[in-house]
């Protein structure tokens, strides 16, 4: 085995760890941490399939800018973490069963996909195309993306200062 070959396994393997852990736990921040090493490890793989400039988008924008946002709706929210288990155990059974189809239909199609083996052609671009080729071809779906984040901020904002309103009306009250 080559040093990318344990390079990507190493790196596959803290990626589905870090995922996991994130979604298993009940403190928000602490979830929201194990994803901020989760999306660094996706970008250390796009670095080392050879998509730098993907590496810089993943931690710019989802480690980065995402991940801030969702800490600032997380602390103007307040959001207390419950101490109840989060899924009764009648639900892990569905969950597991999903979880157990989706292993076997992606091992059947990998193992029956012809072709496997052929080697694929390294295509490259510079940031300055990639640029051009998204504002030309995919401009909307950029603007649509932009005003649903606009959109959210705003929301959020608009909880937390409504939330925030109600405690110091209690406060003032008492």
């Amino acid at each position: 085995m080559t040093l990318y070959g344990i390079l990507f396994y190493l790196l596959s393997a803290v990626v589905i760890a870090a995922t996991g852990v994130a979604i298993t736990r009940k403190n928000l921040v602490h979830a929201v941490v194990y994803l901020i090493v989760s999306f660094f490890g996706t970008a250390m793989l796009f670095y080392l399939f050879g998509a730098p400039l993907l590496a810089a988008f993943e931690v710019i924008i989802y480690a980065g800018a995402i991940m801030v946002l969702f800490l600032f709706v997380v602390m103007m929210l307040r959001a207390e973490s419950s101490r109840e288990s989060s899924l009764p155990v009648g639900q892990w059974l569905p969950a597991a069963l999903f979880c157990l189809i989706y292993v076997v239909v992606a091992t059947a199609i990998a193992v029956r996909t012809p072709g496997l083996n052929a080697p694929l052609q390294m295509l490259t671009a510079s940031p300055r195309q990639f640029a051009i080729y998204i504002f030309e071809h995919h401009w909307f779906s950029i603007e649509v993306v932009s005003m649903l984040l606009l959109i959210a901020l705003i929301g959020a904002l608009s909880l937390g200062i409504g939330k925030g309103a109600e405690d110091n009306l209690k406060d003032d009250v008492k």
